[in-house]
């Protein structure tokens, strides 16, 4: 196994095993490529493990990206961005567990709706890439890999089915929302992977062992702006 088969395996987005891989090779080298591959995979699993709501594991891992950004190559700047959106991410974490333990109960309830979306793709063998993406205000809530395509999910709650569809909330503003929001990820990230939108609404309240989950595969989005050589899908 080389640095390059482990880049290879982050972009198939098998970052589990890419950590496994880098692990050997990076205690053996420290220099910049092997560096850069660690501090990136390390990243990619920090988001998994808070993703998992495994926020003490995924703290340990801020940690070491700290001790090593003096010793990353970072002419771009791209590894410092990284490391202030793990602590980002981390921070959001952090308050998704308060609030699950303080918060109001609507938004206990929103966490939980996408805690049962997570695992309910996770199941359907998707990869979780992203939970609570942000740019500026807008938040994509899941980002999954799925048979090599690029799922952007949001999840929708409601404790019940009396109103209207949770479905319903996906209106135009939250639409135009929503594709600034891939638009910057899909520049950010440069995916080459066909790429399409679901929707998951959940229906039930925390404490409810069997919720009702409807799941909307390419739910119809207008296309993103950027065109970089992308296939909508």
């Amino acid at each position: 196994m080389t640095v390059k088969d482990v880049f290879e395996l982050r972009k198939q987005g098998r970052i589990e095993e890419a950590y496994d891989a880098i692990r050997p090779l990076y205690a053996k080298d420290k220099g910049p490529y092997t560096s850069l591959a660690m501090f990136y995979t390390a990243s990619d699993i920090l988001k998994s493990r808070v993703s998992e709501d495994r926020i003490d594991e995924a703290e340990k891992i801020l940690a070491a990206l700290e001790r090593m950004l003096p010793n990353v190559p970072d002419k771009e700047g791209w590894v410092n961005k990284t490391y202030t959106r793990c602590k980002e991410l981390l921070a959001r974490g952090e308050n998704h567990d308060k609030q699950k333990e303080e918060g109001p109960e609507h938004l206990q309830t929103g966490v939980w709706g996408e805690e049962i979306a997570s695992a309910y793709l996770r199941e359907k063998g998707y990869i979780i890439l992203e939970r609570d993406w942000h740019s500026g205000h807008r938040d994509i809530d899941i980002i999954a890999l799925h048979d090599g395509i690029t799922v952007f999910v949001e999840v929708k709650t409601r404790s019940s089915n009396n109103y209207a569809a949770p479905v319903t909330a996906v209106n135009r503003q939250k639409q135009r929302n929503l594709l600034a929001a891939i638009n910057h990820y899909l520049q950010y990230k440069h995916v080459t992977s066909a790429h399409r939108f679901d929707v998951i609404t959940v229906i039930g309240m925390p404490g409810n062992d069997t919720p009702e989950i409807e799941h909307i595969e390419d739910f119809q989005l207008s296309r993103p702006l950027y065109s970089g050589g992308h296939q909508w899908k």
